[in-house]
């Protein structure tokens, strides 16, 4: 049986919905309690969450609002991760200042008006930023497109023949030792499509059944941090992650070739009102999590088919996963982000920061996909409509710019192969400047805003070896050294 599914991984228009009791706060360099613990050891059960932060503004303000509170640190220090009880020591220059170090989530009493909350915090010389604790969602509900059986699936290998994944791989088969992180509702890890092909994953899901409203029903689990992503409800996770490590025996070959996945599991399932199919969601404290995790765990590539709207955000909020995105770029990780489905020139998170590598879908002619998010910041398109990929039991065809963005990640990881290959290790900014300009341009009359045109992955290669070969970047927008 053969699903045609298009996800739609963005908050509604009408606004984000943030979780009622928590807040993030990101505190000045060198003004974060060093004392504070992780979260993931107060989720493990090794360290109790501190009921101060011993600064007594910011306690006095949280307590006017908010009464009792639970404060720790969202991230662990990379070089402590082995430590249990002690994950909030050891945090690098690095890990200081892209800000992952100093980022303290609270957790207020019900009934705190958590927006106000973060404005007031945000009026201190100390807090560098406040914003409630936002959710994002995955669900199956896409732009005019609902579930449906289809009576045929297309050639599985369309989409392929677009990108000449085919050619590509026999030219390149990639790297065992490059791992790719898959952020996103987890994976079925026992789809025969990812034998011997995931390295060990996370789950940094944590959400409240009296944190969600009302009607909304969460499924499986959604409050323990693990090593174990699995997904048993979403399949989200599973699509993006077999466009890129997919073996190859009922699909085509993933894209990144011998690559390895490493999937975390930041978005949990849940049920919404009126609605049979369940949805992933997940706060962006687990997702920012889920990204330093996956950094920090090897990931030289990071997949990330999630977003939220910035018309969505309060004015003068934070802008969502801004600390997790420098930590990733600082450490040389490629990172790419679906552009979103809402089918006009619209600003997503963490898509359109400069770092991330914004997809859009285009369909089986090249030109953009009517529902794919336009932008200057958009780099290039993939395909997006009836995708052939796994689902959580055998396949589905899936639409979406969330199963564009595993296309190029997959491309990424093949540069990345290549170039390791040829004892020439590449940056993050050639990677994109390769991608783009290999990319088969847009059609006459294609308006401004959905890229440079569509993926090609032999071409890419092709361009990055004379690259190498000539070690003249000018082609790809570089500049010759003097």
């Amino acid at each position: 049986m053969s699903v045609e599914r298009s996800i739609m991984p963005w908050a509604q228009r009408s606004g984000a919905y943030a979780l009622p009791t928590s807040i993030l706060v990101r505190f000045a360099l060198g003004e974060a309690p060093e004392t504070i613990p992780s979260e993931l050891d107060v989720r493990r059960g090794a360290a109790m969450a501190a009921e101060t932060t011993g600064i007594n503004v910011v306690d006095r303000i949280v307590s006017t609002f908010g009464g009792a509170v639970r404060v720790s640190r969202v991230h662990s220090a990379a070089a402590a991760l082995g430590s249990i009880g002690r994950r909030h020591c050891g945090f690098s220059d690095e890990e200081q200042l892209c800000g992952v170090a100093r980022l303290l989530r609270f957790d207020v009493a019900p009934g705190t008006h958590v927006g106000s909350l973060a404005i007031s915090l945000r009026q201190l010389g100390i807090v560098e930023s406040a914003m409630p604790n936002y959710l994002c969602t995955i669900g199956l509900d896409g732009p005019d497109s609902p579930i449906r059986i289809v009576p045929a699936a297309p050639d599985p290998w369309a989409a392929r023949e677009m990108i000449n994944a085919a050619a590509a791989l026999a030219y390149e088969p990639g790297d065992p030792a490059l791992i790719v992180g898959v952020v996103d509702s987890g994976i079925a890890m026992k789809h025969p499509e990812f034998a011997g092909r995931l390295r060990s994953g996370y789950d940094t899901v944590r959400l409240g059944s009296s944190e969600m409203a009302g009607g909304v029903s969460l499924l499986g689990d959604s409050s323990g941090t693990d090593t174990n992503p699995t997904d048993r409800f979403v399949g989200h996770g599973s699509g993006c992650a077999a466009i890129i490590g997919a073996n190859g025996d009922g699909m085509p070959p993933g894209l990144a070739g011998a690559a390895q996945i490493l999937a975390i599991r930041s978005l949990g399932a849940a049920r919404f009102p009126g609605k049979q199919d369940a949805v992933g969601i997940g706060a962006i404290s687990d997702l920012d999590m889920g990204v330093k995790m996956a950094v920090d765990l090897g990931a030289r590539v990071i997949n990330m088919s999630f977003g939220t709207d910035d018309d969505a955000l309060e004015p003068g909020a934070t802008k969502p996963h801004k600390e997790a995105i420098a930590y990733a770029a600082a450490r040389g990780c490629t990172l790419v982000a679906a552009s979103g489905n809402s089918g006009d020139e619209r600003i997503y998170w963490p898509a359109s920061y400069p770092e991330v590598i914004a997809v859009g879908a285009c369909d089986d002619d090249y030109r953009p996909s009517r529902f794919s998010t336009t932008g200057p910041h958009v780099a290039l398109n993939a395909p997006g409509e009836r995708v052939a990929t796994a689902a959580l039991e055998g396949y589905q065809n899936a639409t979406g710019t969330s199963f564009a963005a595993p296309f190029v990640a997959g491309a990424a990881a093949l540069l990345l192969a290549r170039a390791q290959r040829r004892s020439c290790p590449i940056d993050p900014d050639t990677i994109r400047a390769v991608l783009t300009a290999s990319a088969r341009p847009q059609d006459d009359g294609i308006p401004e805003g959905n890229g440079a045109g569509t993926l090609d992955v032999a071409a890419a290669l092709t361009l990055l070896d004379r690259v190498l070969d000539e070690g003249d970047t000018t082609e790809i927008g570089g500049e010759e050294d003097d």
